[in-house]
């Protein structure tokens, strides 16, 4: 089977579009209609319902869909590995970053790695933790960092860094008298918060959640200068990872009680092929979490 006609068929089931796919493909509308045309014909399967301007897969499509993905990344690792063992002396890495570490403990990271390898082109997505591990688990990422609490069976993770989340409040907050703040007394606030599916919001929910409690979130943003803002000058409170803090922010910060902990790891699809461009990468990101550990 000639593997084309499967990667314009992704590409209409992820656009709903024979124009659109075309456009993200760069190959004229014509062409990728009559590759599907011959694909169902050799299948002897309608794959594609083409009702009106509504495009959707059928069963079979369905069905094909989840096949034609494992072939396309199969058949992309295996030319990445051929090349490479050609000596191919440039690559790529597409990892993805949480925004808060994306901001504030990565950017060094980066440019270090930049330095020691001019030649790899580095594409970072920064984005949710759940968002990233999705993209990766599709084939769209080659790396991300994400927070070690549950792991599919189809990653793989390597240790990164510790951090405590913290209670992050103004300098004239009453929170500031004490040494632990309860989840209870947490939840008696207004709070700043990020957006569903960013760590920093899932951490605190599931918090809510075994308190019984719901959270009280009057702002809901993923800018981090934001946050800092509205809880300096007494809006809200919010918290923070420790990296985030810095001297002249006018913030104080304590620990919950218990004190909470995430473990964030840097994770790779298992049954991928890991380029060298992203092994380097990998090694190099795991170093400097040790220095900095």
């Amino acid at each position: 089977m000639d593997i084309k006609p499967l990667r314009y068929f992704i590409a209409i089931a992820k656009t709903e579009s024979f124009t659109q796919a075309a456009q993200q493909l760069g190959v004229a509308q014509p062409a990728v209609s009559m590759a599907i045309k011959k694909l169902e014909t050799d299948l002897g399967l309608t794959l594609i319902h083409r009702a009106d301007r509504n495009i959707g897969l059928t069963d079979e499509g369905k069905k094909l869909l989840l096949h034609a993905e494992k072939i396309i990344q199969a058949t992309d690792d295996a030319l990445l590995e051929m090349s490479e063992l050609k000596g191919l002396s440039q690559g790529e890495v597409r990892v993805g970053i949480p925004s808060m570490l994306g901001s504030y403990y990565f950017p060094p990271i980066l440019m270090a790695f930049r330095h020691r390898y001019p030649t790899i082109m580095l594409k970072v997505i920064e984005g949710g933790t759940w968002q990233l591990q999705k993209m990766l688990e599709n084939g769209e990422l080659d790396l991300s960092v994400i927070v070690a609490e549950t792991l599919p069976d189809s990653l793989q993770t390597q240790a990164l860094i510790r951090e405590e989340m913290l209670v992050t409040v103004a300098e004239d907050h009453p929170f500031s008298q004490l040494e632990r703040v309860s989840p209870d007394a947490f939840f008696d606030e207004e709070l700043a918060m990020f957006k569903e599916g960013y760590f920093h919001r899932r951490i605190v929910d599931k918090l809510a959640k075994a308190c019984n409690r719901t959270p009280n979130i009057g702002f809901e943003t993923n800018l981090i200068p934001l946050i800092k803002s509205i809880t300096q000058q007494g809006f809200g409170i919010s918290t923070l990872l420790a990296m985030v803090i810095e001297e002249d922010d006018k913030l104080i910060t304590r620990s919950f009680d218990p004190p909470i902990w995430l473990d964030l790891g840097i994770a790779w699809r298992k049954d991928s092929y890991l380029s060298k461009a992203n092994r380097a990468f990998l090694d190099f990101v795991s170093e400097h979490g040790r220095d900095n550990g």
